[in-house]
Formats: structure tokens, C-alpha cells, sequence
């Protein structure tokens, strides 16, 4: 340890917590931890090492310090954040860059001097009357080639407590690596506090800033405590992971990871990207089968193999429309002792709590997101105000989900059998289709993914938004090169997982939705005997899609429920139309990219021609006995 930095460290360490990070020796760390102590002048700072005493006393901490408060159920726990501050803050999240890159799409990149000078600045004596807290996790498992090592500062024990829920513990990683440890940089203040109904939230929400510094592998996030602001590991560390990915060959992806289940106790594991509100979730939690992960997924070729891992150990949830009947799995965990955090949803005063979409009678009263709260309260604008925010959230380790899956902390992961793309569209893709191929499903299934809004979330319905893999919020490398990474990917494979399609949200020129809510149960089974070659498909101009038969037995045998022709042929008909068009919209983006491989115009060409020719023959809607 360098001399200038032991004295700062000595001045506002014990000598306990100053050990900590000697039995690690690493000189970066250490100057790191002494920077930001100096800049941002904590009462006092705390190492931790991940003790059974120290986790538990930090957890404390958030209650003391107003930033959660405990309910009923043992172990449960709710957090408040200021009524502007319950959200991802797109505006000030800025990727800092030394040079500036067309990415493709505007994803907010800035001088990474300027913005670094600008962060600092505000971090001068931020922590003045807090506790900074020095933790250590890994994302990913630990002693893993998927492992990577991160060293957060903040000043929030309700941050520190949200991570040991979502993140494996890593001061031993770091101990076993020593100075050989290469890891990232998270540092957050909550900035000054004011208390009230609510708890100690932040004061000062237009000097929010959200940076990821892109060179110096480092995330700063200050004045704000939105988890999805300052859980740093989380979607900002998925930033510094997809720029890991293109050196080094893999993918970071914005992915669950599930094993479904099939004939004579065999276990598939899919991964799955989905936009916001596009049924990802509720599709891993799917009743019968075991869920790894919820939301960011590792992928590497390990003996020629792609095999998986969950970067995470828990689950940051949108609690929004979960019901006993809908969601059984994670309403039984929600409903039963152990260590929860709710955000942002009604606490009545009797220590429950309440959230919309809950099948429970509506409080009368109770505080909220915006303080005191009644049916009859409304904003400036003189809406009224929901009894939870839309964005509310649960935190939970996936532990206390009953369908856990066993693999979830294996240090190799899970091998792939298949992934899915799906996304919400009413009048285009299929429930269910398999690519012809790799190439074909990245272009045409994941590079092609849209979704369309809804009146309740952007105000305006039926707006189709481009988003690959369901991570262009994310990127941190050009869309064109993003692809490409993921053709290479699969052209290394001697049989790469099989790609597929997905669409929950299929209706008819009524409007009637198409699908029931249970159907991707299905959907699921299916895409698992399609891994292993046991049933058959049709091939259509744009992909395989189920015979109607296989479909008939398996809606018999997972839903109990008779599935009829008449809905089948609604269901997969070819719509071809819509389907050029899509591919209209989908080339036309492709142009405005820089550097967009070839191939993707080739591969959409085919596909445009297909539909044609197919059309020539039978006409614009097309069912699928024809082929």
C-alpha cells in the first residue's frame, strides 16, 4: 500500500477495516477506496467482509437511518424514494467516452473529461454526515470463468442490502485473486437527505447523475436511490460486460435463463430476451418449470459448448400486476417470512402492504410513494394518484422461490439449448416459430425484435420500437458490431442453440387477443421437443411453426385444455402483408447504421422474396396446411 494512500485510509479506517483491505493487496483497490474517502469526506467509512455480523448490522443500518422501514411478515422490509426519483433516469445517463462513436442509435455518450471533472465536482463532501460502506460481489459465480469482480462504495446501507440480495458476496473472491484481481468500479451517494413520511430520501434530484465511464471501468451515480440509478451491478455494470463480450469473444445479454422441463425428468435450459412488459418474467416464472435467472445472462463457448450463467442471485422485480392466480410462485414468496424489500407500494397501518393489480380490497388510507395517501388523492396535474407506483419493485433472493433451479450457482453454468426473442406485436409474428438457422434467427428473430407501446406506460399505443435483443438501453458497443459479435459467435459452433420467436400478444382484426395467458406454457414444451429433434414443423417463408396435432396433445397434456383447429389457424397463419412490411421497417433502420454487416440485407432479401413468392400462390394470409 502507497504511503499517501495508507494515511488517508489510516485517518478514517479502524485499524480492523484497514487489515480488510491489506489481506487483499491490491495497490488499485486501495488507491480507489482513499480517493473517493478524500473527495467525498464520510463521518466514517466501513469495510466489509462479508461476515454473517456484518451483513445483518448493515441491514440494520437501513432501518436506523430511515431508508426502510420493517412490516409484519418477519424479514420484510419497504423503501421510499423522493416522488421524482422512482425510475431509470435516461436524461442524465451518459455513457463517457474519450472519442466519440456513431453507436448506431442515440445512446447518450459524452466527453468522458468534461463529465468525469463535472461528477467530481459534486462529489466533493457528498458523504459529509454518512457512512460510506466498502463492499465486495462478483457477478456471476464465484471462482468462475464467467466471474467478475466488483468493489462498490456507497453511502446507502438500503443499496448495500439490496445487493446482497441480488449479488454473490465477493470479498473472498478478491482475497483468492489478490492483485491479479481486475475488477469494476461502482461509488454512489445518496447526497443530502430530508426525512418525512416516506423516510430519509434524497433531497437534491436535479443534480442527479448517472455516468458509466467507459475507460476507467467505473460507475458514479449520485443523488438519487432508485435501485435501477444505484444498483450499480446491475443494467450500468451490463454496459462494461458488453464491452468485455466483443473483446473477448462471448455475449452479456439482456436474458433470463430457465430450465424447462421435458419427457423422463430431462431439463432443457432456454434463455430469453424480451422488452419491458412483453410477458420475460412471467415466462421464467412459468409454473412447472425452474427458473437460474430473471434478467442478465452471461454466454460463453466452453468445450464447444454455449453454456449460461445468471449474473445475479436475486430477482429486482416489477410487483405491478402480480396475483395469486397469475403469479403463484413469486405471491406465495411475497406472501411469507423472509428477507424482502418493497419500493414504491402502499404501506397501510397495520404493517402490510398493498400494490396494483393485487387481487386484495383496496386500503382506505395508508402512506405511499407519495406520502399520505387515500383513493381520492391526486397530483399537480390533478390525476389520481395509483395506490403504488407503476414502477414499484420487489427485491428478493431467488432462494426463497420455490421453483429455484440447482444449477443456478454452478461455476460452468448451464448449457443452452435454445434461446427466445419476443416481443409485443398484434398483428405480425406468430405465438411460436423457430428460425431456419443461427444466422437466420439473429437477424430475422433477434436483430429484427420490436415491441409495441402501451397507452398505460408512453402515452401512445401501437408505436412499434426497435430494440435487438431486447438491449439497445444498454448498448456500450455500435448496433452493427453488436450483431455481428453475435453471427461470429454461432459461426464458432458446430450446433449452436436453436433461435426462436415468441408473441403473447396476437390479435384478431377485432381485437380479441388470440392467445390465453397460460399458453406460453405450450409455447415452451414445444420449443424443448424441438431442441431434441421429437417433433416435426412446418417450414414457412419465415420460419418452422408447429403441426397442429403436436400442439393439440400438449395443450392436453400441460394445460388440461382442448385446443382447437379453428384457433390453430388463426393463431399461424402467414400473415404476409404485415410481415413485408416488417421487413420494410426493419431494412430501413439497417441502412441508417454504420456498419451493418452485409448479411443482414441478404438474409431480410430472402425472406421478402419468400414471402412473395409464397403470396403469388395463395394469397396474402396463408394457412399453414398450404405448405
Amino acid at each position: 500500500m502507497a504511503e499517501r494512500e495508507r494515511e488517508i485510509l489510516k485517518a478514517r479506517l479502524s485499524a480492523a477495516d484497514l487489515a480488510k483491505l491489506e489481506r487483499i493487496g491490491h495497490p488499485e483497490l486501495d488507491k480507489f477506496v482513499a480517493k473517493y474517502i478524500e473527495l467525498c469526506e464520510p463521518d466514517k467509512a466501513l469495510v466489509s467482509s462479508d461476515t454473517p455480523e456484518e451483513i445483518s448490522f448493515i441491514r440494520g443500518e437501513a432501518i436506523r437511518e430511515g431508508a426502510e422501514r420493517k412490516l409484519k411478515i418477519e424479514g420484510h422490509t419497504i423503501h421510499f424514494e423522493n416522488y421524482d426519483d422512482q425510475g431509470r433516469d435516461k436524461a442524465n445517463t451518459k455513457i463517457l467516452v474519450s472519442k466519440m462513436v456513431d453507436f448506431g442509435l442515440d445512446l447518450n455518450a459524452t466527453d468522458r473529461t468534461d463529465a468525469v471533472a463535472e461528477v467530481e465536482g459534486l462529489m466533493k463532501g457528498i458523504m459529509k454526515g454518512h457512512t460510506l460502506f466498502v463492499r465486495f460481489y462478483t457477478l456471476g459465480p464465484r471462482n468462475s470463468v464467467f466471474s467478475i469482480p466488483c468493489v462498490q462504495l456507497t453511502d446507502s446501507a438500503y443499496v448495500c442490502h439490496s445487493e446482497d440480495l441480488l449479488y454473490r458476496n465477493g470479498y473472498e473472491e478478491f482475497t483468492r485473486l489478490g492483485r491479479e484481481a481486475k475488477f469494476l468500479k461502482f461509488v454512489h451517494s445518496q447526497g443530502e437527505l430530508e426525512r418525512g413520511l416516506t423516510g430519509a430520501i434524497t433531497k437534491n434530484i436535479k443534480l442527479r447523475r448517472i455516468y458509466i465511464d467507459l475507460d476507467g471501468q467505473t460507475v458514479y451515480s449520485i443523488n438519487t436511490q432508485y435501485g435501477g440509478n444505484t444498483i450499480g451491478l446491475k443494467k450500468l455494470a451490463l454496459r462494461f460486460a458488453i464491452q468485455a463480450a466483443d473483446k473477448e469473444g462471448w455475449l452479456a445479454e439482456h436474458m433470463f435463463l430457465m430450465g424447462v422441463h421435458g419427457p423422463k425428468r430431462r431439463v432443457t435450459y432456454f434463455s430469453g430476451a424480451y422488452p419491458s412488459l412483453c410477458g420475460k418474467t412471467s415466462t421464467s416464472m412459468m409454473t412447472g418449470e425452474t427458473i437460474v435467472g430473471d434478467d442478465i445472462a452471461y454466454l460463453k463457448i466452453v468445450d464447444r459448448q454455449v453454456r449460461a450463467v445468471n449474473v445475479e442471485k436475486g430477482m429486482f422485480g416489477i410487483i405491478q400486476g402480480i396475483n395469486s392466480s397469475d403469479d403463484p410462485l413469486i405471491w406465495k414468496a411475497l406472501h411469507n417470512p423472509g428477507d424482502i424489500i418493497f419500493s414504491n407500494v402502499l404501506a397501510p397501518e397495520d404493517g402490510s402492504v398493498h400494490w396494483q393489480g393485487q387481487d386484495a380490497p383496496m386500503p382506505e388510507k395508508g402512506i405511499n410513494h407519495s406520502g399520505d395517501w387515500t383513493p381520492e388523492k391526486k397530483d399537480k396535474k390533478d390525476k389520481k394518484i395509483p395506490v403504488s407506483h407503476p414502477n414499484a419493485r420487489f427485491t428478493l433472493a431467488l432462494k426463497l422461490l420455490s421453483n429455484l433451479d440447482p444449477e443456478l450457482d454452478n461455476p460452468q453454468g448451464v448449457e443452452l439449448g435454445g434461446i427466445i426473442y419476443g416481443g409485443r406485436d398484434s398483428d405480425t409474428w406468430a405465438p411460436v416459430e423457430e428460425s431456419f438457422d443461427w444466422t437466420h434467427g439473429v437477424i430475422t428473430k433477434g436483430g429484427s425484435l420490436e415491441s409495441e407501446t402501451t397507452a398505460a406506460t408512453l402515452g401512445q399505443e401501437g408505436v412499434r420500437e426497435f430494440n435487438p435483443m431486447a438491449n439497445v438501453d444498454f448498448l456500450s458497443i455500435p448496433i452493427g458490431k453488436y450483431i455481428r459479435n453475435h453471427l461470429e459467435f454461432g459461426a464458432r459452433l458446430q450446433n449452436p442453440p436453436k433461435i426462436f420467436s415468441v408473441n403473447y400478444f396476437l390479435r384478431d382484426k377485432q381485437g380479441n387477443w388470440l392467445n390465453q395467458k397460460t399458453d406460453k406454457a405450450v409455447w415452451l414444451k414445444w420449443m424443448e421437443l424441438r431442441v431434441h429433434g421429437e417433433v416435426e414443423a412446418i417450414k414457412t417463408p419465415t420460419g418452422l411453426i408447429p403441426k397442429y396435432e403436436d400442439l393439440k396433445s400438449l395443450f392436453e397434456q400441460a394445460l388440461k385444455r382442448d385446443y382447437s383447429q379453428v384457433d390453430y389457424l388463426k393463431q399461424f397463419t402467414i400473415r404476409v402483408p404485415e410481415s413485408l412490411a416488417k421487413i420494410g421497417r426493419i431494412q430501413e433502420i439497417y441502412k441508417m447504421i454504420a456498419d451493418t454487416p452485409p448479411i443482414i440485407s441478404s438474409v431480410l432479401a430472402e425472406q421478402k422474396e419468400r414471402l412473395l413468392e409464397a403470396r403469388k400462390k395463395f394469397g396474402d394470409y396463408i394457412a399453414p396446411e398450404k405448405f
